[in-house]
């Protein structure tokens, strides 16, 4: 079975929000998205940009992309890197994990917003 990165992601985002965000301290959606995809795209427990890895541990890097190889093709255009099966090492698993979860932040970030607005968890006037 395949990972799912955007579950994991967005998972990551509701628990960094819970955990770290007093939306009291915001005026509206527009703010605490843009808050928060400034402070996730460097924030290992969601991202792993911050360091470089989010697993680490490269045998996991390479479980989660096992069977993500069209995301991970995807990530890579977006980002300006040519993909290809075996870049000899130049990047590595861990690299491109953390590259996927940086690709999908602001989605899922949205995401994220769009359900706890649907669940009464977010309310703003604007």
């Amino acid at each position: 079975m395949a990972y799912n990165y955007m579950e994991s992601v967005k998972a990551d985002v509701k628990e960094y929000i819970e955990n770290n965000i007093d939306l009291n301290d915001f005026s509206g959606r527009e703010e605490l998205e843009t808050k928060l995809n400034d402070d996730l795209w460097c924030e290992d427990s969601v991202t792993g940009n911050a360091s470089g890895s989010y697993t680490f541990n490269t045998y996991k890097a390479e479980e989660n992309l096992a069977h993500n190889w069209e995301l991970l093709v995807e990530c890579a255009r977006e980002f300006g890197e040519e993909p290809v099966i075996s870049d000899d090492y130049k990047h590595g698993a861990e690299f491109w994990d953390v590259s996927i979860r940086c690709y999908l932040l602001g989605s899922a970030i949205s995401e994220v917003l769009d359900e706890m607005e649907n669940n009464n968890e977010l309310n703003f006037d604007d």
